[in-house]
């Protein structure tokens, strides 16, 4: 276990922290993720995809579940924290281009790389982004299924 964290979660941590946007819950949510990969290795397939991809989800699905949560909303609202406060530089700990995922996103044309930028990144919604950017759910979800497709197709012509 202590391999795995040392290994995976610097990378992990910057992910987590761009969801939640704080660095006491993203240590959290870290650490629960971790424990949660840990106890459901057995489950990892292969054949499915690649490990740091498993562990990539399993992360970003228990911080996007954070903020969605009562909890977290009300202790954001409850805080009173400056912003510089809560500043944290991920880009020290995460680093797209050490795994290649900068050059692939950038592949894909600007609307598609904000939608995923914003669904991937950031832990928004399809909705939220429809509302937010004032663009038609449809073409969001259009946008999201397109770009995961041409994803698909470079991850698979890498492999």
């Amino acid at each position: 276990m202590s391999q795995l964290y040392d290994r995976y979660s610097p990378t992990l941590y910057g992910i987590v922290f761009r969801i939640v946007k704080d660095e006491n819950v993203a240590e959290d949510v870290l650490q629960e993720a971790i424990l949660r990969i840990w106890v459901s290795f057995d489950k990892y397939d292969a054949s499915k995809g690649r490990l740091f991809t498993w562990m990539l989800n399993i992360c970003r699905n228990l911080a996007i579940d954070t903020i969605r949560s009562k909890q977290y909303r009300v202790s954001i609202l409850s805080q009173k924290i400056e912003a510089d406060s809560r500043i944290f530089h991920y880009t020290d700990t995460f680093k797209p281009e050490h795994i290649g995922m900068r050059e692939i996103v950038d592949k894909l044309n600007p609307e598609q790389k904000q939608i995923i930028d914003l669904m991937y990144f950031d832990g928004l919604t399809q909705s939220e982004i429809a509302e937010s950017y004032d663009i038609p759910l449809g073409t969001v979800k259009t946008r999201a299924r397109n770009a995961v497709k041409f994803l698909s197709r470079l991850f698979k012509g890498r492999a």
